[in-house]
């Protein structure tokens, strides 16, 4: 069962967050107060691994604003309680086998079907859809059963579950009647969506496990106080993880308080720091010295407080390179996160649980690079095994290779100008569209990408400079079209780096030559305002000559930009497609030969609606995003191919 789409009503920032999809790793970017928190914790109420969690408060979760008339209203039966999240699981084989059982392959209306859930402020899970053939369910269910014919005959012909029920004999003693007419009655009482939820498929439901900052281990303990708090119900955030360190030892508590052995107490424990060794580790890029250990030892009086009297457990980290060992709490605060997480994450998973992971602010408090471990972590460990939703707002916990996953959190009641907002508007949203998000809420996606192309810059050693992102848009993919065709596109040897413009590119192509064997070559547009610059490139010895291409040298035309590769109907086209217009060539100035200029100067003319702009990478995208739909010209993949076979002639043998 896979999460696939969530929606968060009325919880704290959230008035209505809009639906957003889930896939296997989800981003939440956005500022801080935007309201990220609020969308997992609404989430994890849903079906908390921790049961305790699994409550919504009025008073502490009803937007504070309203909590009073919301609060009257429901008491005097003015309105009923609002629901919180609604959640869309898509079934798996695994899933739908259970249910064949009992109903047969043919119960299902839909090829991937899907279950939806909701829970509100009455705290009771509601089954709000599950696509179900209910005939054709119960008619395999009645059909399947062990019957006397004349009971199985009356029950074929009844119109309704009513009917049915009255053909069954009271104090029957034959289990096939007696099972089906209960299977029966609650079908008619529950609905059979709620019937199959509860029995086939409730067991299946993944749950949800919230992992904060609050739930860092201390890295020292008194187990005895531990045990007092576990068998009381009262838990601290910080106890699981190091409760999952403990049974990941296989030991409880009991055995760790009177082990019997002294020496399997210790080897267990080495066992438990050499796993988490091992784990955090390969994950764990600052420091490759370090050594977990665990001791358990009897309390003394001037131990901390709270562990002066009975057992204490001692988290220790071994740095082999400076021959010492600290505590785990005086360890970074990076650190002690991650190690805290993998000590939970480790027990849980060892346990065989199905859970969906939902990471509030992860590596906060990592350092640039150790989040860049962090993501590798989620790849290789999480990813296989669960879904992960986390947030964030460092650019460096967004991987810049797999925007698909970001969604933004924005609240515009927090920005400038909210007195003017709508209720509609106000609270919480996730956004999927980019060109709605602010600048702040975007922030963290600009630097991701900006780091990457700085990457990109010096790691490549050949670098093709390209004037924006649209021309590496279609430089990709046409050269994936021509590939799959068996013609030859771009050698994957070369890296594109979009650089803002064609006034940017001496100075870009200055730093990139200033690294050594890199071998750089230019692809930009071509306009007669360009020229000077373009031949300064080579005539201020930047490059060679045969490194500098324009458009234009694989057009007709004495001016050219990306766009005039393509069919100019097939660029109109992407264009109306992309902006919802019916731009026909009658309706374009006849100024120059560029498609690009000619559609600028029209926009002036006729703007947009809705006060959008036009700009090269919308079209862009829309190409690169329905290309399998669109038919491009063999014209058009001649000319592609005919740049690309030059720039691959200057790679080195």
């Amino acid at each position: 069962m896979k999460l696939v789409e969530v929606q968060v009503q009325n919880f704290q920032s959230v008035r209505d967050s809009e639906a957003f999809n889930i896939g296997d790793v989800t981003c939440l970017v956005g500022k801080n107060e935007a309201g990220k928190t609020a969308l997992l914790k609404a989430l994890y109420r849903l079906n908390p691994i921790n049961p305790a969690d699994a409550e919504y408060s009025v008073m502490d979760d009803y937007p504070r604003r309203d909590v009073s008339t919301y609060e009257a209203e429901v008491t005097t039966g003015r309105r009923q309680h609002v629901q919180v999240v609604r959640a869309t699981f898509l079934l798996d084989d695994e899933d739908v086998a259970g249910v064949e059982y009992t109903f047969g392959k043919s119960w299902l209306v839909d090829d991937s079907p899907t279950l939806v859930l909701s829970k509100g402020f009455d705290n009771k899970l509601v089954v709000e859809s599950l696509a179900i053939d209910t005939e054709k369910a119960i008619e395999h269910l009645v059909g399947s059963a062990d019957l006397p014919s004349t009971l199985a005959e009356a029950l074929s012909k009844s119109k309704n579950l009513d009917e049915m029920l009255t053909h069954f004999e009271e104090g029957t003693s034959r289990d096939p009647e007696t099972a089906l007419r209960a299977a029966l009655q609650g079908i008619q009482e529950q609905g059979l969506a709620r019937y199959v939820y509860d029995r086939f498929l409730e067991e299946r439901l993944p749950k949800f496990l919230y992992f904060d900052e609050y739930y860092q281990m201390t890295g020292q303990d008194n187990l005895e106080a531990i045990r007092g708090r576990r068998d009381e119900g009262s838990l601290l955030d910080s106890d699981y993880p190091l409760l999952g360190l403990i049974e990941l030892a296989r030991l409880d508590l009991n055995q760790m308080l009177d082990p019997g052995n002294t020496q399997t107490l210790v080897a267990r424990l080495e066992g438990a720091g050499n796993n988490l060794t091992r784990q955090v580790m390969d994950h764990w890029s600052q420091n490759r010295h370090l050594r977990m250990k665990f001791d358990v030892r009897a309390a003394q009086p001037n131990d901390p407080p709270g562990m002066i009297s009975g057992t204490n457990i001692w988290g220790r980290v071994e740095d082999i390179r400076h021959m010492v060992t600290t505590s785990v709490g005086s360890r970074s605060r990076g650190f002690v996160w991650f190690f805290s997480f993998l000590a939970w994450y480790s027990q849980l998973r060892s346990k065989g649980e199905n859970l969906i992971l939902l990471l509030d602010e992860p590596g906060l408090s990592l350092h640039a690079k150790a989040q860049e471990d962090l993501l590798r972590y989620f790849d290789e460990e999480l990813v296989p095994h669960h879904q992960v939703v986390y947030t964030t707002h460092s650019p460096f916990m967004v991987d810049p290779s797999r925007f698909d996953r970001v969604r933004i959190v924005q609240d515009l009641s927090i920005e400038d100008g909210s007195e003017r907002l709508s209720t509609e508007q106000e609270g919480t949203k996730v956004l999927t569209e980019v060109l709605n998000a602010t600048p702040d809420s975007l922030f963290p996606l600009q630097g991701a990408l900006g780091y990457e192309i700085h990457q990109t810059l010096f790691i490549g050693p050949n670098s093709l400079v390209v004037e924006g992102v649209s021309d590496l848009l279609y430089i990709q993919t046409v050269s994936g079209a021509l590939h799959a065709a068996g013609r030859e596109g771009l050698s994957p040897e070369w890296t594109i780096t979009p650089v803002g413009g064609s006034g940017k590119i001496p100075t870009f192509v200055t730093l990139i030559g200033a690294q050594s064997g890199m071998n750089t070559a230019v692809l930009i547009d071509f306009q007669e305002k360009d020229r000077q610059i373009i031949e300064n490139l080579y005539k201020e010895k930047l490059l060679k000559k045969n490194q500098v291409f324009t458009f234009a040298d694989f057009t007709e035309a004495d001016e050219a930009d990306i766009e005039d590769l393509f069919e100019f109907d097939f660029y109109l086209n992407l264009v109306n497609a992309e902006f919802r217009t019916n731009i026909r060539d009658d309706d374009l100035p006849k100024i120059g030969q560029r498609i690009i200029s000619r559609l600028e100067k029209h926009f002036e003319n006729t703007p947009l609606p809705n006060s959008s702009k036009f700009n090269h990478y919308r079209p862009a995208r829309y190409f690169s995003e329905n290309t399998r739909t669109l038919q491009v010209s063999n014209r058009t993949l001649d000319r592609f191919e005919m740049i690309f076979q030059a720039l691959n002639r200057l790679l080195p043998m």
